[in-house]
Order: C-alpha cells, then structure tokens, then sequence
C-alpha cells in the first residue's frame, strides 16, 4: 500500500537528530475521509488523541490513526514499562484504481494493508535498548521489510486468530505480540479495515466502535 503524503505536524528533532512521531492536533484531514473512522469503544474512557491521516497519490485520504491512551514516546528506555496506549487505524476499503490523472494505478487495500500499518506503526514508538541512535535506521527498515512480509502472510504461524466486538459484532482478528508490543487487523461490516497496535494494555479486552464525530477529538 503506497502513501505519498501524510497530513501531520512536522516531527521534533529527537537526541542525535532522529525524527520522531508526532501528533496532529487538527481534524482537517481526517474530516476530507469518505469513509468512516473507527476508535477503541466507549468501555474506554481514557485520553483519546488524533494522530496523522496519509494520502493516496490521487490526493484521497486512505488511511489514518486515534491514539489511546497515554501519548508513547519513541524511546523505551525508563518509559516502556509505564505508557499504556492502543492505537487504531483505520483503512479505506478500496479497490486497484487509476489515479485521477490516468497515469498510474493505485494497489487496492486489504486487511494486510491495515497489519502493516498497524506494524509500522508500532515500530515508529520502538527504540530498542542498548542501540545507538545511528543503528536504529538501519534496524527500522528491516523491521519494516519485516513488517510487510508478516502481514502479507495473515494465515502463517506468526498470526493468531482473536475475536473482538467491532460496533457490538464479534468480527475475527488477526493479532500477533512481539517483544514491542501487539499488533492486530481486521474488517468491518462498513466497508472499512481497521489494524491496532499497542503496548501496556491487553488487546484481548479491546472493541472497537465506528467514530460518530471525529470533530469531537480536536484539541
């Protein structure tokens, strides 16, 4: 799945110059979707907090994300204990298309798209401890090579099947745990995939519920 643009805030300088994640604090870009948003349900009654919305080449929203929780920050060393976060990301429904000018084709989206999205994701707020700040671009693209593989491979060993309420419907997952966290994707009855990831608070009680005003998360 190919995401030229990305609606978000630029991302602060982290120590040696790494970028890291950032929030976006509008809900421009999040209210030009054609599709609707999904979150965690109202068993949740913690912080909730937009993220970043990214783009087709066409220009179209496809894909964006709500946080959870407490606000991750990309290192873990003193922090992966204590922050507690599920992040939900919902993806388009979409099939192979031609771009609005005719000149290239857009893949379509699936439920592997949203895996790695949710997979990038988790990775984006993973510093491995004990690594230098000048390895860990080295170790990002191969755990996002590695990323891709694992969700274009949704039935291997490395995924489990998990049942989890989508608007009141139990609606199978596919979720697998690493050593950074869990990572989780699936489709809704409203035409839309939606991937989660997470640390510190258990996926097997999540559910998830299709957003009613996405306006209402601007800050």
């Amino acid at each position: 799945m190919e995401t030229t643009s990305r609606v978000g805030a630029q991302a602060p300088a982290a120590e040696g110059g790494q970028q890291v994640p950032s929030v976006r604090r509008t809900v421009d870009g999040y209210l030009l979707a054609p599709f609707p948003w999904y979150g965690l349900d109202e068993a949740f009654t913690g912080p909730r907090w937009l993220m970043q919305v990214g783009m087709a080449a066409d220009g179209a929203v496809e894909h964006g994300s709500i946080g959870h929780g407490d606000e991750p920050s990309v290192r873990n060393e003193g922090t992966e204990d204590k922050e507690k976060f599920a992040v939900v990301v919902t993806v388009a429904g979409n099939p192979a298309r031609r771009t609005a000018d005719g000149t290239g084709l857009l893949e379509a989206t699936s439920v592997s798209s949203a895996a790695w999205l949710a997979g990038v994701g988790l990775l984006s707020f993973t510093w491995p401890g004990q690594m230098d700040h000048t390895l860990r671009d080295d170790w990002l693209e191969q755990q996002t090579e590695t990323a891709w593989v694992l969700a274009d491979d949704l039935v291997g060993d490395d995924w489990s099947t998990l049942s989890l309420p989508v608007d009141g419907v139990p609606t199978p997952f596919h979720y697998r745990e690493s050593e950074f966290g869990w990572v989780l994707a699936g489709s809704t009855q409203a035409g839309v995939h939606v991937g989660a990831y997470g640390r510190g608070m258990s996926a097997y009680g999540l559910g998830f519920a299709m957003i009613k005003d996405i306006a209402a998360y601007a800050q």
